[in-house]
């Protein structure tokens, strides 16, 4: 392996196969295979080649650096070593000078950032593979969907969000799908700021009001039993805890793109052990996350390195019960990230859990075992081998008799074309192969720069302040207390809650110039608001309605 540690972002071949080293020569097939993994740039080192039951250290498997925002796949059955590939892959990534992102579901690789522990299994798998093992943590961040759990909060606003994933995740079919995005499309154009639950289902409540309906009828196409049911489906969503993943200060994907200091990319790590019992969420918000960087990333072309990977884990759940144009928009979206400098892995159990689609993009792959026990676990077995290229394994019998941290690979090359076939022993990760300890972890979250910006929520004045009934037009469908307030066309900017400052008096007001009075009035402000709403949001919503923040 390269010095990774004194030289981020370098890597030197390995000798050609067949060099003569002191040890046996290859036998002609593996010689053939070995010579596929022949790299000559900068190149992650996943294992030593296994062939004939025999561990051929002199074959190194590797996987270009240039190729990695090609996309791949890491799959295999439970216990197989999938958490530790991606360790793995990680830590290369970041002593390459590539920052990182990883989904950790079941919170056991928060032990990146600390140095690992030498023991027997690690010395031998060292020895087997060639590896010039030494433990090494690596720089970290850690995060939490809403702040559930150890790690910096990361939220979204409902806006940003946008209608597509949110209808995923509250499981709407396509028609309310559909009428939900009509209610952004309204809450858009009457500048109503949806930043958390109570925003949207205030605008909802409002359009199902008798004050609303009116509205109702000019957005076309929105009946009033579907706008109920989206409000139900939202109040269960909120009932059952959800509302803290929504709100402000909103994270800003840009943050996912660091180096450390010293010239490592940074790893962040997106902690979801605490949110394991709602899959749906969690899939979702991660794929608002990599929508968020489609926005905002400037098309780069065939660069030398990624500028991020991401690595998707449990990817069957973004997948399950997926409407026809929410998968077409994961394939638009996966397929021209690329050119953005994003590499993504998705990580689940077969092939199969990816639509072919986007299956068919995924040009780096590492299957683990797979088990085969049932007769639909034959069948996936089966439809696995086909999605990979000939080669002179028996890949039915190699892929339900690989070991622990053993895995079948094929990568793109430097020229873009697939490697052969190669079992591998894959290398062991040099940082911790576990969860770091609680203290530890609550250190290095407090004293992270992001925790002071992220940390505290904010609740300004949104879709829900600005939709209080008006005086004497019955009680706050919300609340139901009696409340002066707005409807949407009358939208009067009053300060900011919670830090409103006192009126000025008349004689103040009169030693202001007019362009002073009427750019600092509330409503000017409301009005610019409005007015970047409407040109900032609704014009820029992606494939999946997200919409881009104003920063």
């Amino acid at each position: 392996m390269s010095d990774r540690r004194n030289a981020p972002g370098t890597g030197a071949a390995p000798p050609a196969p067949g060099t003569r080293t002191g040890a046996p020569a290859l036998p002609q097939e593996a010689l053939e295979i070995a010579a596929g993994y022949a790299f000559t740039g900068p190149a992650l080192d996943l294992g030593a080649l296994l062939w004939d039951g025999t561990c051929l250290p002199d074959a190194q498997i590797r996987v270009p650096l240039t190729m990695l925002n090609r996309h791949g796949l890491v799959a295999g059955a439970t216990g197989t070593g999938k958490t530790k590939t991606l360790q793995l892959i990680a830590e290369q990534l970041s002593a390459q000078g590539v920052p990182v992102f990883l989904a950790d579901v079941k919170g056991d690789l928060s032990g990146i950032a600390a140095p690992g522990q030498p023991n027997d299994k690690v010395r031998s798998r060292a020895a087997e593979v060639h590896q010039p093992w030494q433990g090494t943590g690596f720089p970290a961040e850690f995060l939490a969907l809403g702040g559930i759990g150890h790690g910096v909060p990361v939220r979204a606003t409902i806006t940003s969000f946008g209608p597509v994933l949110l209808s995923k995740v509250l499981q709407l079919n396509q028609t309310q799908e559909q009428s939900l995005g009509l209610i952004f499309h309204y809450a858009d154009t009457k500048g109503l700021e949806l930043i958390d639950l109570k925003d949207l289902r205030a605008v909802v409540a409002f359009l199902t009001s008798d004050e609303g309906k009116a509205e109702l009828k000019n957005i076309g196409g929105l009946s009033t039993a579907t706008a109920g049911v989206i409000l139900r489906s939202l109040t269960a969503f909120e009932a059952e805890g959800m509302g803290d993943f929504f709100g402000e200060p909103e994270f800003d994907t840009a943050e996912l793109l660091r180096t450390a200091p010293d010239g490592r990319g940074m790893v962040s790590v997106l902690e979801l052990a605490a949110v394991q019992d709602r899959p749906r969420l969690f899939s979702t918000f991660l794929m608002w996350l990599l929508a968020d960087l489609f926005h905002d990333l400037p098309e780069v072309g065939d660069a030398d390195r990624p500028k991020l990977v991401f690595f998707f884990d449990e990817a069957h759940l973004l997948f399950d019960d997926a409407s026809k144009a929410f998968l077409d928009a994961i394939t638009q979206t996966v397929r021209l990230i690329r050119s953005k400098g994003v590499g993504v892995f998705f990580v689940t159990q077969t092939p199969k859990d990816v639509p072919a689609e986007v299956l068919g993009q995924l040009g780096n792959r590492v299957q683990h075992a797979l088990r085969a026990f049932t007769p639909d676990d034959q069948k996936a077995l089966r439809a696995t081998v086909k999605t990979f290229p000939d080669s002179p394994y028996d890949l039915e019998e190699l892929l339900t008799g690989l070991g622990t941290g053993e895995a079948v690979v094929t990568v793109l090359s430097e020229k873009g074309a697939p490697t052969p076939v190669a079992a591998t022993r894959l290398r062991a990760p040099e940082s911790l192969m576990g969860p770091l300890e609680a203290e530890a972890l609550d250190r290095t979250v407090t004293e992270s720069a992001l925790h002071k910006r992220y940390a505290q929520a904010v609740d300004r004045e949104s879709a829900y302040e600005k939709l209080q009934p008006r005086p004497g037009k019955g009680p706050d469908e919300i609340t139901g207390e009696r409340r002066p307030g707005k409807g949407p066309d009358e939208m009067v900017d009053e300060g900011e809650r919670g830090g409103e400052a006192p009126r000025r008096k008349a004689g103040k007001d009169e030693d202001r110039s007019v362009v002073e009075q009427v750019v600092g009035s509330g409503m000017f402000k409301s009005l610019a608001r409005s007015v970047g709403t409407q040109i900032g949001r609704e014009i820029t919503r992606s494939l999946f309605g997200t919409a881009r923040r104003r920063r």
